[in-house]
């Protein structure tokens, strides 16, 4: 997955020694991680809630995130231009 920048999602927070320094949801040591993790395992939504104490809205707001995020066009990338030795 891509490196998504999570200091811009209002939903999570990392701490230096709160689960060392993880991304986690606010006010809880639940990793956003986890998340992609199991539902890339096959667990639902509904599932992650339950077996990990997490709102819909918690839920909605990392996965939101992340498709803005990835959806975000990418600058372009810099070319720099050779200087030309034969030019006047």
């Amino acid at each position: 997955m891509a490196q998504l920048d999570w200091s811009q999602c209002p939903a999570v927070e990392s701490v230096p020694g709160k689960v060392s320094g993880a991304w986690v949801f606010r006010d809880t040591r639940m990793p956003v991680a986890t998340v992609f993790e199991n539902l890339e395992a096959g667990l639902t939504v509904e599932e992650v809630m339950e077996e990990f104490a997490v709102t819909r809205e918690q839920i909605n707001a990392v996965l939101n995130f992340a498709v803005q995020s990835l959806e975000s066009p990418m600058p372009p990338p810099f070319h720099s231009t050779p200087a030309n030795a034969h030019s006047a």
